[in-house]
């Protein structure tokens, strides 16, 4: 097996044509390179150096293993500009997770901060229901993931990130529209359009019907909010979602929110990550950036407020 501390002293003296200029890029003495290359010599069994005056000649044989050599150390330097630019986020891969709301309405906005930082990072963006996200840190699928609060579960990490205010929606037509607020007990026969099983909105929801004694009349299940919104607006049923998911429509009377009769409904957002898997530079680089953001001022406004600070450029 080729030792590969007597074939760098060999390549630096074939390189130099040198024994002391070849010490001196090493930075070692002397002796030990020309220990190096008699060891490397004995070792492949073969005479590598001719001398000529005080510089060395490459054989034949030092020839082409010089030219091995060469490519040996051109892809040593490209792996250790490699090392390099992934340690200080010059070049690698961001694997995030994000429920679906999430991803469509609130992602873009996390990211751009991100993006601007370090524009070299590639982004691989998953999404799906608060259930998948979690199962894809543990298949490890993904670093980090913005997901609805869970049960604890072992060896995950979850830092809490922001509250969103949960709305029930109706179509402006709706006979419960004018209503300034609902019980419980009128929607017991509305059929609901529901987010899918494994959502945060669903999970809520569904205790929040269990709480009062009721079973939700489910008329559909999708993980799609723009489905929802636009089945809601064409009076398939009612509907959960997020406040800030449905902003642009409820401005434009497209839909209508109208409150429980009972305190507002809040989802908790959650960042997730291993607690005992390293993350890599990218992940914690963003990781760091959504600590800074959710403080607790805004997991009492909520997203909406921090995408209207963003907007605004109060944030950078």
């Amino acid at each position: 097996m080729i030792n590969l501390n007597q074939l760098r002293a060999f390549y630096q003296v074939a390189k130099c044509q040198n024994v002391s200029l070849a010490a001196r890029q090493l930075f070692v003495s002397q002796p030990a390179v020309t220990a190096q290359v008699k060891l490397f010599e004995e070792s492949c069994g073969l005479k590598l150096f001719k001398k000529k005056g005080r510089n060395l000649k490459l054989t034949d044989a030092g020839s082409t293993l010089f030219n091995h050599a060469k490519k040996i150390f051109e892809q040593e330097k490209k792996i250790e500009e490699a090392v390099a630019q992934m340690k200080e986020l010059r070049r690698g891969n961001l694997k995030l997770g994000s429920a679906r709301t999430y991803a469509r309405y609130f992602m873009p906005f996390l990211l751009t901060g991100f993006r601007d930082a370090y524009p070299h990072i590639k982004i691989h963006l998953d999404e799906g229901s608060s259930q998948e996200m979690i199962h894809s840190l543990i298949e490890l699928k993904n670093e980090v993931v913005i997901i609805a609060k869970t049960e604890d579960i072992p060896n995950i990490a979850c830092i809490p990130f922001s509250r969103e205010e949960l709305v029930l929606i109706l179509p402006p037509n709706h006979r419960l529209a004018n209503n300034d607020r609902i019980r419980f007990e009128q929607l017991a026969e509305e059929p609901i359009i529901m987010k899918d099983p494994g959502s945060g909105t669903r999970r809520l929801v569904d205790a929040l019907f269990s709480g009062k004694g009721f079973t939700p009349h489910v008329l559909m299940e999708t993980g799609d909010a723009e489905i929802i919104k636009l089945l809601v607006q064409h009076g398939e049923g009612i509907s959960f979602l997020a406040k800030e998911a449905v902003a642009v429509e409820l401005q434009e009377k497209k839909l209508v929110a109208v409150p429980l009769k009972k305190d507002p409904i809040f989802l908790d957002v959650t960042i997730a990550y291993l607690k005992n898997q390293p993350l890599s530079p990218p992940a914690q680089a963003f990781l760091d950036s959504l600590k800074k953001l959710g403080t607790k001022k805004m997991r009492f406004q909520g997203m909406g407020a921090l995408m209207a600070k963003m907007l605004a450029g109060e944030i950078l």
